[in-house]
């Protein structure tokens, strides 16, 4: 770790570059760098091909983002999350301002990433609360700063909590709302798949029911909900299953009719993909 204060002629900086240990770059999120800093003038920072994920909070002044051939104005309160794959670059204003970063990584960052801007998440935002991003990041540093012997592990819990907070800022009503004003709302085959999974339901018996053509029911309903119509289905026939093998003693061929899959072999194929145990072996764990 290589805690360190630089004072330059474009910026007077604070940052910890922090070398993860091999079972964390392995098996958890962990941090990369996470600093602060306060331009001292206008200047451009470029990057590329970064095997890192970026956020940073503008505390103070103002700038420009340029990410995927787009350029988003930036001022105080505003966060930005990008994948560093991807060339960007950021530059002060005049208004100078005063920053806070962390640079991450890990094995299922990218999927995060995605579900991220399936959800509308946009690489910047205004934050409805800045004050808890840059509590987190205050406390990341103070954590990356410290001599605990489980300091990877308290990095891994504050990363994730500052992806939470990246989810939960990720949905774009007006975005929501022009998506839907052109495409159809999908909730209603949703809340029938939650109430009817019992029953035999397929792409054609839906298609048939909600008057849908089913290649566009299967291309919306995933933008909708970030999964794909069948694979939703099995989600909640899987999870009525679970909890009918743990508080019932109703067989394995019987639980699976009372899912909607009356075949007892493919119904334990099923689950056994879902969930990496037979449907016996799941009652027996628990």
């Amino acid at each position: 770790m290589d805690n360190s204060l630089f004072q330059g002629k474009l910026v007077t900086s604070r940052r910890i570059i922090y070398t993860p240990s091999d079972f964390a770059r392995t098996n958890l999120i962990h941090l990369q760098e996470i600093g602060s800093l306060q331009a001292l003038r206008p200047h451009t920072s470029q990057r590329e091909n970064l095997s890192s994920y970026l956020v940073f909070l503008v505390l103070e002044g103002s700038g420009t983002l340029s990410y995927q051939n787009r350029s988003f104005p930036l001022s105080k309160g505003d966060c930005v999350f990008l994948d560093c794959r991807k060339p960007y670059s950021h530059r002060s204003s005049d208004n100078l301002w005063q920053l806070k970063w962390a640079h991450f990584y890990g094995p299922n960052l990218n999927g995060i990433y995605d579900k991220y801007t399936q959800r509308g998440g946009r690489p910047c935002f205004h934050a409805h609360d800045p004050a808890s991003f840059e509590n987190t990041l205050d406390e990341l540093y103070s954590i990356a700063d410290s001599s605990s012997y489980i300091k990877d592990m308290k990095i891994y819990e504050k990363l994730s909590s500052l992806l939470t907070l990246l989810m939960e800022e990720s949905w774009n009503p007006d975005l929501t709302r022009k998506q839907h004003a052109k495409k159809q709302n999908l909730q209603n085959i949703k809340d029938y798949i939650d109430s009817h999974y019992q029953e035999k339901i397929t792409l054609d018996t839906l298609s048939e029911q909600f008057f849908i053509n089913k290649y566009y029911l299967t291309r919306v309903f995933k933008e909708q909900f970030g999964v794909p119509v069948v694979s939703y289905l099995i989600q909640v026939r899987i999870t009525h299953a679970k909890r009918l093998l743990r508080f019932t003693d109703h067989s394995i061929e019987r639980i699976g009719q009372e899912c909607g899959i009356g075949d007892a072999n493919y119904f334990t194929r099923i689950f056994r993909k879902v969930e990496g145990v037979t449907p016996g072996g799941y009652r027996r764990m628990w």
